[in-house]
């Protein structure tokens, strides 16, 4: 009953993430700036989904996608919060990150872990980054004077900012450990590891769901 329960969770989480791409693309014209740079993440998620996806159902190695989803998908998030946090820091901060990070993935993918490997040491600090942007973002949108110029925002952004820490501050031991992990994956164990972890995702995106729906532009429509 477990295992059928854990297997639906992992076979079926991919289904939120192409509910809230397909939302993103119906709203995108009336999404502000700052959301309208996170949509891009949750399109290249989609087709990354996608992808993974007709891979594990012709049963060939999907892990390569995640050495192109890490460090693309993590620019695209440094261009998010570059928005986020525009007069608060200074910029050429987070480029340095984002561009070290490239650096590193690429040396991780190339001469360190095989491509159809988990890229876990990159996921591991993506994730720890992920997360302290995550927490910034909510200590300056608790600031009295940022609050009163991004008001009409911050509803929208703490909402996608939560689904990002709940998912990768749960899932860093997970990608750390994915390959050992994954060498057991027989076990009933492994399964129910990664049902949680994909239960985690399904929550991540239902508040992106949310963040969107809550978006200023596309509320004051209706």
């Amino acid at each position: 009953m477990l295992e059928s329960i854990a297997k639906a969770v992992i076979d079926y989480s991919v289904i939120p993430t192409l509910i809230v791409g397909i939302y993103a693309v119906m709203v995108y014209k009336k999404l502000p700036r700052e959301i309208k740079y996170f949509s891009w993440f949750i399109f290249l998620s989609c087709v990354v989904q996608l992808i993974a996806s007709i891979l594990f159902y012709h049963k060939q190695n999907n892990l390569m996608v995640l050495h192109f989803y890490t460090p693309v998908g993590f620019l695209f998030l440094i261009g998010f919060y570059n928005q986020i946090f525009d007069g608060l820091i200074r910029q050429k901060m987070l480029i340095i990150i984002g561009v070290l990070f490239l650096i590193y993935s690429v040396i991780n993918s190339v001469f360190v872990q095989d491509i159809y490997s988990f890229n876990t040491y990159a996921l591991s600090i993506e994730a720890i980054l992920v997360v302290i942007f995550s927490l910034t973002s909510f200590a300056f949108l608790m600031n009295d004077i940022v609050r009163q110029k991004r008001t009409d925002i911050i509803r929208s952004i703490n909402w996608i900012n939560a689904g990002l820490f709940i998912y990768y501050s749960s899932s860093i031991l997970v990608f750390y450990f994915g390959n050992i992990i994954n060498s057991f994956s027989k076990l009933p164990q492994s399964k129910y590891i990664w049902s949680i972890y994909a239960l985690f995702s399904v929550i991540m995106y239902l508040c992106f769901f949310i963040g969107l729906w809550k978006s200023p532009k596309f509320s004051n429509q209706y």
